[in-house]
């Protein structure tokens, strides 16, 4: 089995059954096979197309990678529009986002926060991108484990948000 499939099976158990009906499934290990993976020095490092660098392989860089592989094959997202772990101010810490999908213009159109499998997708993980956010006012936030995937639409003017049943059609924006 391979390394992407052996991470994420490993945690498929946990699922969260308080968000199942909200899931969304992208299959994201039917994009495996366009990682690439070595290993250097008894560590495994997975390649970053956006960053074009080898990172240290852990659960949470291959959900991140595979969502990327998702992006550019199945959405068809150009790599100059996508942002990899940017800093910014939330209250007075210094936090780092996962993951910014920005429009034609260069305005920030979607934000991600992934997760390792492991990681169960609650409430604190949503309370975390909505922080992020907070700033950056973007359009949609989605959450992943690699297994599950959440997606909301944000209303700024009402206050509010609604869970979507499929990633936003990033054509056009």
């Amino acid at each position: 089995m391979a390394e992407a499939a052996v991470i994420i099976a490993e945690a498929a158990a946990t699922v969260d059954k308080e968000f199942v009906s909200m899931n969304i499934q992208l299959n994201l290990l039917d994009y495996q096979s366009e990682l690439k993976i070595k290993k250097e020095d008894g560590k495994r490092y997975l390649f970053d197309p956006i960053r074009k660098t080898y990172l240290v392989l852990t659960p949470e860089e291959m959900v991140r990678q595979l969502l990327i592989q998702y992006l550019l094959a199945e959405r068809n997202i150009s790599k100059n529009r996508l942002a990899l772990e940017r800093a910014l101010k939330v209250n007075t810490m210094t936090r780092r986002w996962d993951l910014m999908i920005y429009r034609q213009d260069m305005t920030p159109w979607l934000l991600v926060e992934c997760k390792a499998p492991e990681v169960k997708i609650t409430q604190s993980v949503f309370e975390q991108i909505s922080a992020y956010n907070l700033t950056l006012r973007v359009p949609y936030l989605l959450v992943t484990n690699g297994i599950d995937t959440y997606c909301c639409e944000m209303d700024y003017e009402g206050e509010t948000f609604k869970f979507l049943e499929k990633v936003p059609d990033l054509k056009g924006c």
